[in-house]
């Protein structure tokens, strides 16, 4: 989530201690992700400075993915670093599988599985500016939705524990700018060259063909994923409100990100199982499907006010009223029965007969209501539908007493 109080200054020492304040980390555990690069090595300088005054422990992980020639020094760099700081070190190897994904996604996948497992509270990654605003780019360069453009979050969770990312509005130039006047050594990956490799082609390529245009980009599209942000978090109390009303629990946070991703994202196929109902969009909208069908057999209505009809999950209610709704006789008997296809009704006597198929979608019904909608019949004549109306052939003349029929399903 997104921290209330936005860091004012370039530096990232003050910015770093404007952000822990709205963090609880007093007697806390926190884990620093050292790759041994400037980022990481700041942040974790950083932190360092304040861990007497914050009140937390510190520790930091280095994850040895083994894919370049020079990892091993890199590991020994980050070991030699943290003993003269006394920071403890534990080095992760992991094993980099594609498995259809390109490199970088599977190495990132295998770092925060380490992060994931990592003994702490929270976990403090060294992502900043420039990071974010390469990110958003790219996302938006492959059709990303909300989510994606939201970018990085400043403050998230990742198995169970805090994930904060201190220099998110930070520039790398401010964080190179901190380390060289504190005499921090720190090492450079040669892969940041291979512009094989998605985000170092946007770093390189696009990123100085943008600045030469637009100088404040970075700024621009870190700004713009905040107010994406704040819209994302709005989508989710929502969400949760919406559930909440139809009876549905709430998933963690993790799964309602995803469940608000797919629905947002996705077309009118989108359909997603909980809590033992199913979710669809339909026109742009959510609805809820309860999924479940029974058995049914057509019912006879003999004038009463309430017909419950419990195997489509409702009841049907009739109101008295004159000049309006169906005037009941006993024969032929009045019979409630579900679609077979082809039935057509005029609720309209401005407008010609015309099939339920296209009067349901005028009225904005969803396929998957339509068939389990009761239909009021009088003999084998198609009386009323539920969100159609009434055929002018049975609606009651003025000054003649009427039911008006109403719907009324079980709430979702």
């Amino acid at each position: 989530m997104a921290s209330s109080k936005k860091p004012r200054s370039a530096d990232p020492a003050a910015a770093v201690q404007v952000f822990l304040g709205d963090s609880p980390l007093q007697r806390k555990r926190v884990c620093v992700g050292l790759s041994g690069g400037v980022d990481s090595v700041a942040l974790l300088h950083v932190l360092h400075c304040l861990k007497g005054k914050k009140k937390y422990s510190l520790r930091a992980v280095h994850v040895h993915h083994g894919l370049s020639p020079y990892a091993d020094e890199w590991a020994g760099f980050c070991r030699r670093l943290c003993r003269e700081w006394r920071v403890p070190l534990t080095i992760h190897r992991v094993k980099v599988t594609k498995a259809g994904r390109g490199l970088e996604a599977a190495a990132r996948d295998a770092r925060y599985e380490v992060f994931r497992k990592a003994p702490a509270d929270f976990v403090a990654l060294a992502h900043h500016l420039d990071d974010q605003a390469e990110t958003v780019l790219m996302n938006l360069l492959r059709g990303a939705g909300l989510r994606g453009a939201s970018g990085m979050p400043t403050r998230s969770s990742l198995g169970g524990k805090g994930l904060l990312r201190p220099l998110l509005e930070i520039s790398r130039e401010n964080i190179v700018a901190y380390a060289r006047a504190h005499g921090l050594q720190w090492i450079e990956d040669e892969s940041n060259a291979d512009e094989a490799l998605t985000r170092n082609f946007v770093r390189r390529r696009l990123g100085p063909l943008l600045e030469a245009r637009f100088p404040a980009w970075k700024q621009s599209l870190a700004r713009a994923a905040r107010h994406f942000s704040r819209k994302e978090l709005d989508g989710q109390r929502l969400l949760r409100e919406f559930l909440s009303a139809r009876g549905l629990r709430a998933p963690s946070e993790a799964r309602l990100v995803e469940m608000l991703k797919q629905l947002t994202s996705g077309g009118a196929r989108t359909k997603m199982a909980h809590d033992g109902a199913t979710l669809r969009v339909y026109r742009g909208e959510v609805r809820v499907d309860s999924g479940k069908n029974f058995p049914f057999a057509p019912v006879t209505w003999k004038g009463e006010r309430r017909l419950a009809i419990p195997a489509l999950g409702g009841e049907l209610r009739f109101r008295p009223a004159r000049g309006k709704g169906i005037v009941f006789s006993e024969k032929p008997a009045f019979s409630v029965r579900l679609r077979s296809g082809g039935e057509r009704l005029q609720p309209d006597a401005a407008r010609p007969r015309r099939t339920l198929k296209n009067l349901f979608q005028e009225a904005g019904v969803p396929p998957w209501e339509r068939e389990r909608l009761p239909l009021l019949y009088r003999g084998d004549d198609l009386v009323w539908a539920p969100g159609l109306g009434i055929d002018v052939r049975y609606r009651a003349s003025a000054k003649v007493a009427g039911w008006v029929p109403e719907w009324r399903p079980r709430q979702l």
